[in-house]
């Protein structure tokens, strides 16, 4: 009887071993579906997804200081949580209608100044290759001039001119948040019907705002410097769009890695355009890369202490799929998005493997000190 009951039990054994494996392959066919329509998702509604993007980053570096105004006292009496709302929203949307008006002018002096080079930076790129022979140099000059740069400054010039309808939705979509952030506590707490649960959740909301403004801040800071003494450096050579450059590396900063080495050679590109001189260009390139490289391996990392450990080779990868999928507003949002990933799934024990590969030590830091800065203090 005993031998009966082995043969029967190797029948159903590999019955729901055959189970297992179907249910294992639909669990994967299902993912790559899954995955296949939120890509699809996020490439069709990106214009949507950035302005979100850009407003959630606006609100959480400012509700902090809500909230650090709203327990101010004037006059016996406290400022009112809607008040320092509606005038953060106002300050917002003042300085952003002013950094787009000036992203535009810069741009379109750029660009009209980039067609009225156009046949000079052609010869300018085909002569840093004379030394391997005229031949060479002229095919590379031929090349260049195939190329139909007018059609591709146009289309940046289009890209630049829906900045004012982003920034129009990004204006809004704050003030939507700052309306909201008054129920957000609550709203927590009824969502998962516990409050330990809801307040551990805004916790971790919590260190995800507070980890991507120190990051933002950092960067701004060491942007800016960047972008001042590039300035200087372009105003002392004596080149045009000396503005323009320290702008573009400014921006171009925000971009982890690659954004600093592409704003070095876009200047020392300009500055070979300009005075067809290969000498100081070259100059101008080693000049900035010790300033880019001292301010990004030196000062960045002193002043980031732990509140960025990611992994570079994941930092890469972020910005190559974002890069893909939302183009250079993904590049710019990679870090941040990488930064929230990597503290949810620290908190998610089926996740935490993805956060220990995206830390930069393996070792995902977890921070449950603070409460939310998304709900202003009750009482």
């Amino acid at each position: 009887m005993l031998e009966d009951r082995e043969l029967n039990a190797r029948p159903q054994a590999a019955a729901r071993g055959r189970l297992g494996e179907r249910l294992r392959m639909q669990s994967v066919f299902l993912g790559i579906i899954a995955f296949a329509v939120v890509l699809f998702l996020l490439v069709q509604a990106r214009f949507i997804l950035i302005s979100l993007a850009a407003a959630i980053i606006l609100f959480s570096l400012t509700a902090d200081a809500i909230t650090a105004v709203g327990r101010l006292r004037m006059f016996g009496a406290r400022i009112p949580a809607w008040l320092a709302s509606v005038v953060a929203l106002l300050l917002i949307a003042a300085g952003l209608t002013t950094l787009s008006a000036v992203l535009l002018g810069q741009a379109n002096t750029v660009l009209a100044t980039a067609l009225s080079y156009t046949d000079r930076s052609a010869q300018a790129i085909a002569s840093l290759f004379s030394w391997l022979g005229a031949d060479v140099e002229a095919a590379i000059l031929q090349s260049m001039r195939s190329i139909e740069i007018g059609s591709y400054l146009t289309t940046v010039a289009s890209q630049a001119g829906s900045l004012l309808s982003a920034t129009v939705l990004v204006i809004l979509f704050v003030g939507f948040l700052f309306a909201e952030r008054i129920w957000f506590r609550d709203k927590l707490r009824h969502l998962y019907g516990d409050p330990e649960r809801a307040d551990r959740v805004g916790v971790i909301i919590g260190t995800i705002m507070r980890r991507v403004n120190r990051y933002l801040m950092v960067k701004a800071l060491v942007s800016g410097v960047t972008g001042i003494i590039v300035y200087a450096i372009a105003r002392v050579s004596g080149l045009d769009l000396a503005v323009a450059m320290a702008i573009l590396t400014f921006v171009l900063n925000f971009i982890p890695s690659i954004g600093s080495i592409v704003a070095t050679a876009m200047v020392a590109l300009i500055a070979l355009v300009q005075t067809n001189d290969p000498v100081l260009a070259s100059v101008l390139f080693f000049a900035i890369g010790i300033v880019q490289f001292t301010i990004g391996n030196v000062i960045d990392p002193m002043l980031m202490g732990h509140a960025l450990r990611l992994s570079s080779f994941g930092i890469i990868m972020s910005l190559a799929f974002w890069g893909a999928v939302w183009g250079l507003p993904g590049m710019f949002l990679a870090v941040p998005i990488m930064v929230a990933t990597m503290i949810a799934c620290s908190n998610i024990p089926m996740l935490r493997p993805l956060a220990v590969l995206l830390s930069r030590e393996g070792l995902p830091e977890v921070d449950t000190g603070a409460p939310s800065a998304a709900a202003p203090p009750q009482g």
